[in-house]
C-alpha cells in the first residue's frame, strides 16, 4: 500500500451546448468584475478615498460603495460571512454543489487556464498525441507560450488582488517603478504562484485532496437534494447500439463515454455520486448531444434527485421538486434572522460612538474639600467627514462637576470637538460633593450631546472611599 498517488493527466474536451454557454458567462461575468472592480470609483467627499471597493488597513476603514466599516464594526464583516456560509449550505441543500461547478474560483481559474491550453495545444486528441510525441520544436514553443500566458493570467490575479487594499489607480503607476508598499510585492508574487500552481498543474487534485468542501456538502444534501445524475433507470443495460437496430431491451446509454472525456475532473458519473464530481453539468451537454444523434430522447443525465431514480426504477411517477424541507427551511431562517439583524444595525447604525474607560491605576482622589474624583478616558468616534461641536454631560449622581482636560473654554464647558472621520481621546474629570455619595461607588451615565440632541451614551462606575 502506498500513501501517495501520482497525478494522471485529464484531457477534458470542449463540449458546447446550454450548461457550457451558461460556463462561459459565468466565467466572462465574475472574471470581468474581480479584475475591473477595484478601478470603479465612488465619491465620499473630499479627502476621503475614491475608490468604490477598498480595505484600507493605513485608515483603518472597510468601503464597499456607500457602506464605510470602522475597527470597531468589524462584526458587519463575521456577519457577511455568516451570510456567505448559511447561504452556501442552503445552495447545497437545494441545488448540490452549484458553487463548485459554476462560481468557485478555482473552477473559474481552471477554465480560463484550459482555455489557454487548448489555443495553444489544441483540443484533447491533440494534446494527447502532442504529449506522446518526442520533443520537437513545435512541442516546445507551445509549451512554453502555454506556461508564458499562464504566468501572465496569474500575474494579473494576483496583481488584481492587492488592488483591493491600495488605491488601484495610484498603485498601478508605483508598482512597477518599486515604490509600491513590500506587502503589495509579497502578496502579488503569493497568489501569482498559487494560481499558477493550484489552475495550471493541480486542478482537480485541489477539489478531491486539499478543498474540504466535498466532504461538508455530503452532509448537506439528502434524497431530494437536486444534483447532476445519471438515470440508471433509464440508462441501463448499456451498450453499443448500430443504426437501425432495436431499442427494446436495452438502456439508452450506448457506453460512448463522452460524458467521461468532457469531465474535467475524469470521472464517470455514471458510478453514481462521487466525491470529485464538482456538477459542472458538461456531462449533460455532451450526452444530450449523442442522444440526439442517435434519436433518442435528451436527459439521460439530468439534474435529478435520488429519490426520483428509485421512483421510475419501481415503474412510479416521480415526485416535484420539494425546496421546502426541514433543513432548507433551516438555512433559509437563519439567513434571514442574520440578514434582518445586520440591515437593521446598519439602518440603526449611529455615526458617533462613544467608550469610557477607567483609570484604574488611582481608583479616587480625595480632595483637601472633601470632593471625590474619579479620572476617565473616553473616545469619540466622529464618523462624519465634518468637525462637531458635542456637549459632555454625567448623571447619576447629583452635584457631579466634569472637566476635560485641555478643553479649558470658560464660555463652553464640557464642550469638546472630535476632528472629522477619525477617533480623539479626552481626560475627563468629574468631581462628587461626599455628600453625594450614598455607596462606595455608584453608576454614572456619559452623555454626548449634538446641537442639543442626545447622540451618544456609554455606562461607568463613580467610585469613593468606604463608609
Amino acid at each position: 500500500m502506498t500513501l501517495y498517488a501520482r497525478r494522471k493527466q485529464i484531457y477534458p474536451q470542449l463540449v458546447s451546448g446550454r450548461f457550457r454557454t451558461i460556463k462561459w458567462a459565468v466565467l466572462a461575468a465574475t472574471l470581468g468584475v474581480y479584475y475591473l472592480l477595484p478601478f470603479l470609483r465612488w465619491d465620499r467627499g473630499p479627502d476621503a478615498p475614491d475608490q468604490a471597493v477598498l480595505a484600507d488597513f493605513a485608515g483603518g476603514r472597510f468601503y464597499i460603495f456607500g457602506l464605510e466599516i470602522w475597527p470597531q464594526e468589524v462584526f458587519y464583516i463575521t456577519g457577511l460571512l455568516i451570510l456567505a456560509a448559511v447561504g452556501l449550505f442552503l445552495v447545497t441543500a437545494l441545488f448540490g454543489r452549484v458553487w463548485c461547478g459554476y462560481l468557485c474560483p478555482q473552477t473559474i481559474w481552471t477554465d480560463l487556464f484550459i482555455v489557454v491550453e487548448r489555443l495553444f495545444e489544441g483540443d484533447r486528441n491533440a494534446r494527447i498525441r502532442r504529449d506522446k510525441a518526442p520533443w520537437s520544436f513545435d512541442k516546445v514553443w507551445r509549451k512554453i507560450a502555454k506556461h508564458a500566458v499562464w504566468l501572465l493570467v496569474s500575474f494579473l490575479t494576483g496583481g488584481a488582488f492587492i488592488l483591493y487594499w491600495h488605491d488601484a489607480r495610484d498603485l498601478t503607476q508605483t508598482y512597477f517603478s518599486g515604490h509600491a508598499p513590500m506587502t503589495a510585492y509579497v502578496f502579488a508574487a503569493l497568489l501569482t504562484a498559487t494560481t499558477y500552481a493550484l489552475a495550471g498543474t493541480m486542478r482537480e487534485q485541489l477539489c478531491t485532496y486539499m478543498c474540504p468542501w466535498p466532504r461538508i456538502q455530503a452532509a448537506l444534501v439528502d434524497r431530494n437534494t437536486v444534483a447532476v445524475t445519471y438515470r440508471s433507470d433509464r440508462g441501463e443495460p448499456r451498450g453499443a447500439h448500430k443504426k437501425g437496430e432495436s431499442w427494446v431491451g436495452r438502456g439508452d446509454c450506448i457506453d460512448c463515454k463522452q460524458c467521461v472525456v468532457v469531465c474535467p475532473m475524469g470521472i464517470d458519473i455514471r458510478n453514481g455520486p462521487q466525491l470529485e464530481c464538482i456538477q459542472c453539468s458538461l456531462c449533460i451537454d455532451a450526452c444530450n448531444a449523442v442522444m440526439k444523434k442517435v434519436g433518442r430522447p435528451k436527459g439521460l443525465i439530468a439534474y435529478d434527485t435520488d429519490d426520483n431514480v428509485v421512483r421510475r426504477s419501481m415503474k412510479q411517477r416521480p415526485a416535484p421538486f420539494q425546496p421546502f424541507r426541514s433543513r432548507t427551511v433551516l438555512y433559509a431562517v437563519v439567513f434571514a434572522l442574520t440578514g434582518g439583524l445586520m440591515a437593521f444595525g446598519l439602518a440603526t447604525r449611529s455615526d458617533l460612538d462613544l467608550s469610557v474607560s477607567k483609570d484604574r491605576a488611582l481608583p479616587y482622589l480625595e480632595l483637601a474639600s472633601g470632593d471625590v474624583r474619579n479620572v476617565y478616558t473616553i473616545k469619540v468616534a466622529n464618523k462624519q467627514r465634518a468637525v462637531r461641536d458635542l456637549a459632555l454631560k454625567v448623571e447619576g449622581i447629583v452635584g457631579a462637576q466634569i472637566e476635560i482636560v485641555g478643553e479649558s473654554d470658560a464660555a463652553a464647558p464640557g464642550h469638546i470637538t472630535p476632528a472629522p472621520d477619525g477617533v480623539d481621546r479626552y481626560r475627563l474629570l468629574v468631581t462628587v460633593p461626599a455628600a453625594s455619595l450614598g455607596a462606595t461607588s455608584a453608576p454614572i451615565s456619559i452623555l454626548l450631546f449634538d446641537g442639543g440632541r442626545p447622540a451618544a451614551s456609554a455606562t461607568t462606575q463613580f467610585q469613593g472611599p468606604e463608609h
